[in-house]
């Protein structure tokens, strides 16, 4: 059953939050983490993107980037901008976009329960990334960022979320450039809550797999340097908000070609029947848009009876019937060949990317479902690479966990 643990947050004062919240780290490149830092000192982008304090072409991987970003984070916690909370708390934080609103709880998951699959994954993840990450945890002795999680309530676990957002104050209210409000409650009476959640049988990854995955390798290094550990530690535990599933929306994940044969669409047509002058988002599971040429093009997948979850994927079966026998892309986790673009840019990105000769092929997808990736996740499978985007997105700096 899983473990949801209150946690002693660092977190902003209220009037400095809107300065401090900044986007996750891997939604955006350096160039754009610099940009949106500019001119603010208080922005977590210096934590989780210290990159950003060097000249352009310094090397995410260098080791100077790494200590930049411990001394940026205690930076913060030690200055006025921050304050940490005296006793373990749990806390609400209700996301609102294009006037939907999503409510999770934010604390603290075991690492325990992520290696016992308790917490269920369904992608994998780059070693550079999860690399670096870890390096970030570990140097950093503390978790910059949460991850989103989601489960099935059966416990009334939403209920109680919803009677005490409606009877109590927020500790911030703030609503972002993008328009998106953050919403955060305190819940210091919390034993209701992780009773529930030690009935809640499996949790699962949406959004944060490299974040998992170094938070656990990074309790294992904290482990082996500690003498007396014990698996209490704070370590042991990395932060999480928690969402019910039928809360949840799940954008497309659009990926980009940068080289295709000059007859790719030959070799398409003689394997599809390709409808020209296409909607360019799909509409329905198991079709699939191209752009090029100045314009749209679409296929509708062959998808046999019987398949597993996670062939039966529309992604999987594009690998399989397009991205590996016309564009010989055999893996696109590695290949340099592909890249992906979130669903949030929307379809107008993949054009402008197109027609400005930065890629070559647009490929726009129908969005996976979360009941897919509740099968996937549930069968012990794993998603071809970036499958889900999730949207909205969390904010980082609002509530820090440290175990220095």
């Amino acid at each position: 059953m899983a473990v949801l643990k209150p946690f002693k947050a660092w977190r902003p004062k209220p009037e400095f939050a809107e300065e401090v919240a900044c986007v996750p780290y891997d939604v955006i490149n350096t160039s754009e983490a610099r940009e949106m830092a500019d001119g603010n000192d208080k922005s977590f982008l210096h934590v989780i993107r210290p990159e950003i304090d060097y000249p352009s072409g310094t090397s995410v991987y260098d080791e100077k980037v790494y200590q930049k970003g411990k001394e940026n984070l205690y930076g913060l916690l030690n200055s006025d901008v921050f304050l940490q909370e005296h006793k373990e708390s749990l806390y609400i934080y209700r996301l609102t976009m294009n006037g939907r609103s999503q409510i999770g709880l934010f604390g603290c998951v075991s690492v325990e329960d992520y290696d016992k699959d308790v917490i269920l994954k369904h992608e994998k993840t780059r070693p550079d990334k999860e690399d670096d990450r870890t390096k970030h945890i570990v140097t950093q002795q503390a978790h910059a960022e949460p991850v989103m999680l989601t489960f099935r309530d059966s416990e009334g676990i939403s209920k109680f979320m919803n009677d005490f957002i409606h009877h109590n104050p927020p500790l911030y209210d703030i609503k972002t450039d993008d328009g998106i409000s953050h919403t955060i409650w305190k819940v210091e009476e919390h034993s209701p809550l992780t009773e529930a959640f030690n009935k809640i049988p499996k949790i699962y990854v949406a959004d944060g797999h490299h974040r998992c995955a170094s938070a656990a390798r990074a309790a294992n290094i904290s482990a082996s340097n500690a003498p007396d550990h014990s698996g209490s530690e704070e370590y042991n535990y990395f932060p999480a908000v928690l969402f019910p599933t039928d809360q949840l929306e799940i954008m497309a994940y659009n990926r980009i070609v940068l080289s295709i044969p000059d007859d790719f669409l030959k070799q398409l047509s003689a394997r599809f029947n390709v409808k020209k002058n296409a909607h360019p988002v799909p509409r329905e599971k198991g079709t699939i848009a191209f752009y090029l040429n100045d314009n749209w093009y679409s296929i509708e997948l062959e998808n046999s009876e019987g398949s597993d979850p996670a062939s039966s994927l529309d992604i999987s079966l594009l690998q399989k019937q397009v991205l590996e026998p016309v564009l010989d892309i055999k893996d696109q986790r590695t290949d340099p060949n592909i890249d992906f673009v979130g669903g949030i840019r929307g379809t107008d990105e993949l054009e402008k990317l197109v027609d400005t000769g930065e890629a070559a092929l647009g490929i726009s997808l129908y969005p996976t479902s979360i009941e897919e990736l509740l099968e996937v996740s549930d069968a012990g499978l794993l998603m071809p690479p970036k499958s889900t985007w999730f949207e909205p997105k969390l904010r980082s700096g609002l509530l820090v966990h440290t175990f220095e």
